[in-house]
């Protein structure tokens, strides 16, 4: 008898919908969080929305939605005032807004759902007070991209990164339960209480994340240290929103085998690969941690040495998954933390991914409205062969024809020649090696400060 699978924790996204926010925006951030709740490996059963003016202060939504939302956990409703044991009160100190709901009461759920995904930022104290009405655990936003970072973050670098990021996200949310108002003694010499437990506690992580700043600070040291290493070569980063396509470019610009899953943010270590077939001068492509929406700002942050791939490059490929409805706006995020980052002016290259799945009206609509946009899709070896042919164009753009005498005195220049130009001829003469090479100015400046 064949073993059956786990039942996959079952979660309910919660939803407000605030002013100047389009309905097809909402509808397209549910589902997004829809996907990275799978990615969590949650099933979700339902979702609960409401349009308001504003987040209500106490549980997100008004008292209503908070019935609807402990329907499906199962829990009271109500928001506990005091200690446990005292009073109970809903959340009507809000006004309820129902009138605009962008969705009405569902009927009773078949299923529970044990957690519950909040398509927000929220406060700790509406974090505490959703899961008291609920019963069930509450994740916000951050929380969710912060746990899919933890799960998928494979090398040494990118676990530090997170886990500096988790531990600054969860700083301010240690509060003080029934013995934390306990301090330690002040020791000899002490004057007063010591530190409540909640203070200690904070104090720990606080100490925690510098250590992890430090090691991590080492290992940002020796990748600046390889960065240099490339100085002067040729380097191209493919950039995008989280699961653009990125990786699949990867693997088939270069001929690698990283990792490529139908997931939000597969990867998050930087690979970088030579561009293959071989070109000369070689060129350096890296792949790099996708973006999204409300990234939380602690991960920019801390994975800022990463990004600096992006920095760095000389040549961005802004990959946008064109059969996403909401491409348009993950255009504009990946635009605004490549700005964050300060690689907002560096040249780039905007491709539209994934068109093998869109019909050809839309192609034309989206030629219109992005006349500068490659339309290409990874399956066709064709559009392979097109985005290599135009990387390798940018490159050699400013690239000038000249030639070269290398006496065989200095041989090892016809090397340096062979790695850094294109070499259109050469042949063997008694003065040396002559070589007729096609490459940027400042190559063939340095091959003849060589020459002396």
């Amino acid at each position: 008898m064949s073993a059956t699978a786990p039942e996959r924790p079952r979660a309910v996204l919660l939803g407000v919908q605030l002013p100047g926010i389009p309905d097809g925006e909402f509808a397209s951030s549910l589902a997004e969080l829809a996907r990275l709740a799978k990615t969590l490996g949650l099933e979700v059963v339902g979702r609960v929305v409401q349009r308001r003016s504003r987040l209500a202060a106490a549980a997100v939504v008004g008292a209503g939605k908070l019935a609807e939302l402990a329907r499906w956990t199962g829990g009271s409703g109500v928001v506990p005032t005091g200690p446990p044991g005292a009073g109970r009160r809903a959340a009507e100190d809000e006004p309820e807004e129902d009138e605009a709901e962008a969705e009405p009461a569902s009927a009773e759920p078949a299923a529970r759902a044990s957690v519950v995904l909040v398509d927000h930022d929220v406060s700790p104290s509406q974090t505490r007070n959703l899961a008291r009405a609920t019963g069930a655990e509450v994740l916000d936003r951050s929380a969710v991209i912060l746990a899919i970072f933890q799960r998928h973050a494979r090398s040494r670098e990118a676990r530090l990164q997170v886990e500096i990021a988790r531990l600054s996200y969860l700083a301010p949310r240690l509060r003080e339960t029934g013995g934390g108002k306990d301090r330690q003694g002040g020791g000899i010499g002490g004057r007063g209480a010591g530190e409540s437990a909640i203070e200690l506690d904070r104090r720990k992580l606080r100490d925690r994340i510098a250590e992890l700043r430090a090691e991590l600070a080492a290992i940002e040291r020796e990748s600046g240290t390889r960065r240099k290493r490339r100085g002067g070569q040729n380097t191209v980063a493919l950039v995008g929103y989280t699961n653009a396509g990125k990786s699949s470019w990867m693997r088939a610009l270069t001929g690698s085998g990283v990792l490529v899953e139908d997931k939000l943010f597969a990867t998050l270590d930087t690979t970088v690969r030579a561009l293959h077939p071989a070109s000369v001068p070689r060129i350096l492509i890296s792949d790099t941690v996708g973006f999204i929406k409300k990234l939380p700002h602690d991960l920019v942050a801390s994975f800022r040495s990463t990004l600096d791939e992006a920095r760095e490059a000389e040549l961005l490929v802004h990959l946008a998954d064109a059969a996403d409805a909401a491409f348009p706006a993950q255009i504009e995020v990946t635009r605004q933390v490549l700005a964050e980052i300060g690689a907002g002016d560096a040249p780039r290259l905007l491709v539209l991914n994934k068109i093998d799945r869109v019909d050809a009206a839309a192609r034309e609509r989206l030629a219109a409205e992005w006349p500068d946009a490659l339309q290409l899709s990874v399956r066709d070896p064709a559009d392979v062969a097109r985005l290599r042919e135009r990387i390798l164009g940018y490159f050699e753009r400013d690239m000038i024809e000249d030639e070269l005498v290398v006496p065989y005195a200095k041989q090892r220049l016809v090397g340096e020649a062979h790695a850094a130009c294109r070499v259109l001829a050469e042949r063997h003469e008694p003065e040396g090696t002559h070589l007729r090479v096609r490459a940027r100015p400042e190559v063939i400046a340095r091959l003849r400060a060589g020459l002396g």
